[in-house]
């Protein structure tokens, strides 16, 4: 979505912007794949928020000029995310005082933790975490060093929230895949705030949608966009950028390039150490990626209306220790009791047929995964040429996920699931096969408190021409953050050709 945001505002300008892509299909995470000529599952658009007037979407949406063509569709407002646990169930309500308002009734005992927590998260959310020349907050002061510099845990920590509470509060820690012990407070409260400012929303049609969309501007104005088009290289001459290479061994010159391609893998593998300095590999080779996802994409003959009445998401969790599952994964185990997040398209889009026939529901089942390639039983990565996908311990360890997180759904929400007509799978080398993303994640670096800000990779490289755009770059994951850093480098693209 950087790359094509990119090329779509740089086309806009008068310039014929080609866009290179690896895969068959053009999107990267927000591209969308067919099933019995029935059903269109989305990659990676599950929901999107800040949709409100003068919101992040409407902004970027007038931006690129696609407006006219993308319809945003509200989730309901008293409940977009739905958290069940065995004895509770939580709605996540857009807005702040109705989510306060919630967290009180829940929790009556932890109101000033609450309170408290809320403000912090509002400012951090804000951009106004305090100046570093100014008094700490009773927070800090307890914490022992600035708000912007800790974890979600240590937050947790210094309020002495509840396990209960702790669970709450961070159940957007999916959307980035780290457990509060890792996670940046001032990242997880950004996405608090996307969400719970106006409410989640969704596209109708998917992501086929904005991609169409975007793609159509780009050749209408003169560019181009080119499918299994992998660059194995990008050209450098003098210092500056000259083009790229193809794994065809065709060559093209071009004096402005912008990779959305994975950060670390653009850098050390595609620019080559020797063209950077010795700060850039070793920020590059540091990084630490986001863990990745695995995926079941299912289909089942019953009404959306039935499936879920409320227009929601739904978080499935057997108890409230966030940290375990992730623990699991970071050691490269599959986790037993894997919490699994249901994200239900056909029920946001009910009346888009790409998406389901009337009487189908078309659902999406989540859970953070092990990068490990020994995890899923191969050797060689699928972005280095490694195979994978027919072999015996890559399909049981595969199966076995599935089984755990299906296990899940039934303990939590007996019956949810029936009538299946459709299921596969797509685990961390699914997504590095279609990607090439580093360790087949679909968030680029973590969002730690060191790799937060000047921690990611900027827009501008150091060397001229040369741009990057996407997951790990300062403007963070997901479509919102992919699609400001398009217009990031389009604008200093853009400003520095007057």
């Amino acid at each position: 979505m950087g790359g094509l945001t990119t090329a779509d505002l740089l086309s806009r300008a008068g310039l014929k912007p080609l866009v290179l892509e690896h895969h068959f299909a053009a999107g990267g995470n927000a591209q969308t794949f067919r099933r019995k000529r029935m059903f269109d599952f989305d990659v990676g658009l599950h929901y999107i928020g800040d949709c409100g007037p003068g919101g992040l979407f409407p902004v970027l949406l007038k931006n690129t000029g696609i407006e006219d063509e993308i319809e945003l569709l509200p989730m309901d407002t008293d409940g977009f995310d739905t958290l069940v646990y065995p004895d509770l169930r939580f709605r996540v309500p857009a807005g702040w005082e109705n989510y306060r308002q919630r967290l009180h009734e829940t929790f009556p005992q932890e109101r000033h933790a609450i309170d408290r927590y809320l403000e912090f998260a509002h400012a951090a959310a804000q951009g106004m975490l305090r100046p570093p020349d100014s008094e700490p907050t009773a927070l800090e002061r307890r914490l022992g060093k600035p708000a912007s510099a800790c974890t979600l845990g240590e937050v947790f920590d210094g309020l002495e929230c509840s396990m209960r509470l702790r669970a709450v509060l961070a159940s957007f820690s999916g959307t980035y895949a780290a457990p509060p012990s890792r996670a940046a407070a001032s990242a997880h409260a950004g996405l608090q705030e996307h969400y719970i400012k106006s409410g989640a929303y969704f596209i109708r049609g998917g992501g086929r949608a904005l991609i169409d969309a975007l793609v159509g501007v780009v050749k209408r104005n003169g560019g181009e966009v080119r499918l299994r088009s992998r660059v194995r290289r990008v050209l450098i001459e003098n210092g500056k950028a000259s083009g790229v290479e193809l794994t065809s061994g065709e060559v093209l010159r071009s004096a402005i390039v912008v990779s959305n391609a994975d950060a670390k893998r653009t850098l050390l593998e595609m620019v080559g150490p020797e063209n950077l300095s010795r700060q850039t590999v070793e920020k590059a080779e540091a990084g630490r990626m986001a863990l990745p996802l695995f995926i079941i994409y299912m289909a089942m003959k019953r009404d959306p209306l039935e499936v879920s009445p409320p227009n929601t998401n739904y978080l499935l969790a057997s108890d409230y220790d966030v940290e375990r599952p992730y623990a699991a994964c970071y050691e490269g185990e599959l986790p037993d009791d894997p919490p699994v997040f249901i994200s239900i398209a056909s029920r946001k889009d009910p009346e888009s047929q790409n998406i389901a026939p009337a009487g189908y529901t078309n659902l999406q089942l989540m859970t953070a995964a092990p990068t490990a390639l020994r995890t899923w039983g191969v050797g060689t990565s699928p972005a280095s040429g490694g195979r994978y996908r027919h072999t015996l311990d890559y399909t049981m360890a595969k199966k076995l996920l599935e089984e755990r997180m299906l296990d899940q759904v039934e303990r939590v929400m007996p019956g949810f699931i029936r009538d299946v007509v459709w299921q596969e799978s797509a685990t961390p080398l699914t997504q590095e096969r279609f990607t090439l993303s580093t360790g087949g994640t679909s968030y680029g670096l973590e969002l730690s408190p060191d790799q937060m800000g000047e921690g990611r990779f900027p827009i501008a490289t150091e060397i001229e021409g040369l741009y990057l755009v996407g997951a790990s770059t300062t403007f963070g994951h997901g479509i919102g953050g992919t699609m400001v850093s398009g217009q990031a480098a389009a604008g200093t693209i853009l400003a520095k050709r007057g």
